[in-house]
C-alpha cells in the first residue's frame, strides 16, 4: 500500500512540474548577427582591450546567456546566416563560395528545411526578422509593370546586387515569409540599400 503511495505521490508532482512547465512564459529570444563585429569588440566580453563602448550589449551578456565556444562555417554573409537559421553546415548548399548576388537568386534555404523560426512558430513564438536578408529570393512584378533592365553600368558592378529595378509592389518569393517569419522589414543584402522590403513587397526602390 506504501509502495502504491509513494508512485502515486511521485506521478502526481510530475504532472505538477509539466502542467507548470507548459503554462510557463516563454523567454523573449532575440538573435542579433552584426556582419564585420568581432569577439573582442563587446565590451562584456573583452573588457580589459576592448576599444568601444558597448552599454547595451553589456547588459544584455549580464541578464542573458552568453555563449564564449562557437565557431562560423564562414567569414561573409550568405554562408553565415545559412547555418544560423538551419543549424547546418553551409556548405552542404549549392553556394561553394562567396555570397549571393542579390536579387533573383534561387533562395539558398529549402522550403521543406525547418529552421530555427519555423520551429519557434511551432511552440507559439511570433516571429520577426529585420535587416538585411542575403539569402535569395524570386520576384514577382505586379502585372502592369513593364520588365525593367539595370543600366550597363549597374549589371557590370556590384551595385546589382540590391533590388536592382524591381518596381515597388513586387512580390517576394521564396523569401523571409516562406522560411519562417510572421514579420520582415529590410533589404535583400547590404551592398544597396535603396530597395525595402515589407513582408513579401517592395515597398519602397
Amino acid at each position: 500500500m506504501l509502495q502504491r503511495l509513494a508512485i502515486a505521490c511521485l506521478l502526481l508532482g510530475a504532472a505538477t512540474l509539466l502542467a507548470s512547465a507548459s503554462t510557463a512564459p516563454k523567454p523573449n529570444i532575440v538573435y542579433i548577427l552584426a556582419d564585420d563585429l568581432g569577439y573582442g569588440d563587446v565590451q562584456a566580453l573583452n573588457p580589459a582591450r576592448g576599444k568601444i563602448k558597448t552599454p547595451h550589449l553589456d547588459r544584455l551578456a549580464a541578464q542573458g546567456m552568453t555563449f564564449t565556444d562557437a565557431h562560423s562555417g564562414s567569414s561573409v554573409c550568405t554562408p553565415t546566416r545559412y547555418g544560423l537559421l538551419t543549424g547546418r553546415y553551409a556548405w552542404r548548399t549549392r553556394l561553394q563560395r562567396g555570397v549571393l548576388d542579390g536579387t533573383d537568386d534561387p533562395p539558398l534555404i529549402a522550403e521543406s528545411r525547418l529552421t530555427v523560426p519555423t520551429f519557434l512558430k511551432r511552440h507559439g513564438y511570433a516571429t520577426a526578422a529585420i535587416g538585411k536578408w542575403h539569402l535569395g529570393f524570386l520576384s514577382e512584378r505586379p502585372p502592369t509593370s513593364p520588365a525593367a533592365t539595370p543600366p550597363a553600368d549597374a549589371r557590370k558592378s556590384k551595385s546589382k546586387m540590391g533590388l536592382g529595378g524591381l518596381p515597388v509592389g513586387s512580390r517576394i518569393i521564396g523569401g523571409p515569409i516562406t522560411r519562417g517569419f510572421d514579420y520582415f522589414w529590410g533589404c535583400s543584402n547590404a551592398r544597396t540599400m535603396s530597395g525595402l522590403i515589407e513582408n513579401d513587397r517592395v515597398v519602397e526602390n
